[in-house]
């Protein structure tokens, strides 16, 4: 029996910032004792008023900045669209009233 062809994976959407973190290991040997950190990539972002921050592999980079790309101009796009929305509102009301004015004449 064949199996039904599953649908492709939507694509990553994110929300956050990336951000890196900079830390000191403790190693008295270590380069990072005298000056230079070490540095790990991170997605941070807040939910429910709670910052959270996920740590991410270098390899991870690529897709993590197109999804924060994708949910920047969903969010874009959304505003755009209820914007035309207020002025649709906004000319309908304008235009009721208009004939309120009108009809008391």
């Amino acid at each position: 029996m064949p199996h039904a062809k599953q649908p492709p994976p939507e694509p990553l959407l994110l929300r956050g910032s990336l951000i890196v973190l900079r830390r000191k290991c403790g190693k008295p040997s270590c380069a990072c004792a005298q000056g230079a950190p070490h540095e790990t990539p991170a997605l941070s972002l807040s939910l429910r008023n709670v910052t959270q921050i996920l740590t991410l592999r270098p390899q991870d980079l690529p897709e993590v900045r197109a999804a924060l790309r994708r949910y920047r101009k969903a969010v874009q796009d959304l505003d755009r669209k209820a914007l035309v929305g207020v002025r649709v509102l906004r000319a309908r009301i304008g235009k009721a009233k208009a004939q309120r004015k009108r009809a008391r004449r």
